[in-house]
């Protein structure tokens, strides 16, 4: 995850003019081109379900004109979301189950109050394990008007054995009713498709963010329907996990030879999640993998009867405006 106090950037840099294995960054907006992205990922979902919910993770900056935090509201990329996720608020910005410094808290809570004074909703991860740091990450993501989850393993592959906080038995139809959710998108400790989909359905979360993919096979309509009631009987919501900020290898996307090849929207390897690719994210050929037709990754959350996608490493622009600085 990108660090958010990072400097103020000249505006110079997005006049940037940079050459790399015969890639030219030149005149690119990245933190605009990340916005455009995310709007007309949701334009096309929306032409097939027009009740379909976005949600972007981290990248707070592009909710202002300019990025900065005095600025205006960007209202056309407000109007793409139905809410905003961000991690770390209070706790896991720096190590896991250590509260985030102050400042950072601060900076971040700027832009999502814009958020919820759009009306819209605010989903606070906060990595945390210990039983006192639990209680207080909860008691200020509940004192700010936001709806949290506490995820005890950074991996997202658990379900935790903890309350589920503003437990209800309400019908889910919108975010903004939703009271809480459950972070899932590492399947690995579930033996079998049917012992992930009966732990969830088990459960009484409001909203389940999700991976498309169990074992590398699309979860379908049927799956979806053994868990689209919680527990208790009321209705939930269910938002499929998507990066388009990286590329995975592990993806029914993914061409081998790209690694020898590389297309021309492939960049470095993360090194701190090995088989995730940066991303030129405004190239088109990137956008067409996302959304746009019927072999597209948002076709295929539509297609298996998601309600929404939850949009992460929106915050490559970061990695951009880094690597292209100064030139």
């Amino acid at each position: 995850m990108f660090k958010y106090l990072l400097p103020l950037i000249v505006l110079s840099l997005f006049s940037c003019k940079k050459t790399e294995r015969g890639y030219t960054y030149d005149n690119i907006d990245f933190k605009e081109e990340m916005r455009d992205f995310v709007i007309h990922i949701g334009d096309y979902a929306r032409s097939v379900n027009s009740g379909f919910i976005v949600i972007p993770q981290n990248g707070v900056e592009l909710l202002t004109v300019n990025g900065e935090v005095d600025a205006g509201i960007h209202q056309e990329y407000m109007e793409a979301i139905n809410g905003q996720s961000q991690e770390d608020l209070f706790f896991g910005y720096n190590t896991n189950d250590i509260l985030t410094p102050a400042s950072v808290t601060e900076y971040l809570k700027q832009f999502l109050n814009k958020v919820k004074a759009a009306g819209k909703t605010v989903l606070i991860t906060d990595y945390c394990s210990s039983q006192d740091h639990i209680i207080m990450s909860r008691d200020s993501i509940a004192a700010n008007g936001y709806i949290g989850f506490t995820a005890t393993h950074r991996e997202l592959d658990v379900i935790p054995q903890l309350p589920v906080p503003n437990e209800n038995s309400n019908d889910i139809d919108t975010l903004t009713q939703a009271g809480n959710y459950l972070y899932l998108i590492n399947y690995q400790n579930f033996t079998h498709k049917q012992h992930l989909l009966q732990s969830i359905a088990a459960t009484n979360y409001d909203v389940v963010i999700m991976d498309l993919f169990y074992q590398n096979q699309s979860l379908t309509s049927q799956d979806l329907s053994q868990i689209r009631y919680k527990s208790n009987g009321g209705k939930r919501l269910l938002i499929a996990y998507v990066s388009i900020g990286e590329a995975e290898d592990y993806r029914y996307y993914w061409q081998s030879q790209w690694l020898n090849d590389q297309p021309i929207w492939l960049d470095e390897e993360n090194q701190d999640w090995p088989g995730n690719y940066k991303v030129r994210y405004w190239e088109k050929d990137w956008q067409k993998i996302i959304y746009g037709n019927n072999n597209s990754y948002i076709k295929k959350v539509i297609d298996a009867g998601f309600d929404g996608c939850f949009l992460d490493v929106v915050d490559a622009y970061e990695f951009f405006e880094e690597k292209t600085q100064g030139n």
